[in-house]
């Protein structure tokens, strides 16, 4: 006998709008190079939690797939992963730098108030050198670009391989 799970259909995949790498090579391109560039100098578990969590405040499913196996892939655990939608209330998961990293994130990708806060930059600053938070507000606005490619399009989560784009 089948449980009312194993015999429910699931929502029928939709094909996203446009290949859109296909009909701007170039544009796709750039985005890897820069992509590639701003992450250079981060810790690759810092870098893949900051994308996780940009993408969740823009509902990217495309990019949750994707950088949420990327993070496990590189070592990130499935607990802090699934805690991230949440992260101000499960504080203690994260180190202190982490924190400071997720808050920038989200000053920088919602941008509410139309600046970034005084505060949320400091408290980066205090936990980053300036290269380094250069990098970092880089990855931010990267993967920000990307969000928006992948919502705009539709993009398909589902079918990403961790590593399959680097």
């Amino acid at each position: 006998m089948s449980t009312a799970q194993e015999t429910a259909a699931y929502a029928t995949e939709e094909a996203p709008r446009l290949g859109w790498a296909e009909h701007a090579p170039d544009v796709y391109k750039a985005m890897i190079r820069l992509d590639s560039v701003a992450k250079r100098g981060l810790d690759p578990k810092l870098y893949e939690l900051v994308k996780i969590r940009a993408s969740q405040l823009n509902r990217c499913a495309f990019c949750l797939d994707m950088h949420t196996k990327d993070a496990l892939a590189a070592g990130e655990s499935v607990e802090r992963v699934v805690q991230l939608s949440a992260w101000q209330e499960s504080r203690h998961f994260y180190t202190e730098k982490e924190l400071a990293a997720l808050e920038l994130t989200e000053a920088v990708t919602v941008l509410t108030e139309g600046f970034v806060p005084d505060e949320v930059y400091a408290r980066a600053a205090g936990h980053f050198e300036e290269a380094e938070l250069a990098q970092l507000v880089a990855a931010i606005t990267v993967i920000n670009a990307w969000n928006r490619f992948g919502v705009t399009f539709r993009m398909t989560p589902g079918h990403y391989q961790p590593g399959q784009h680097k």
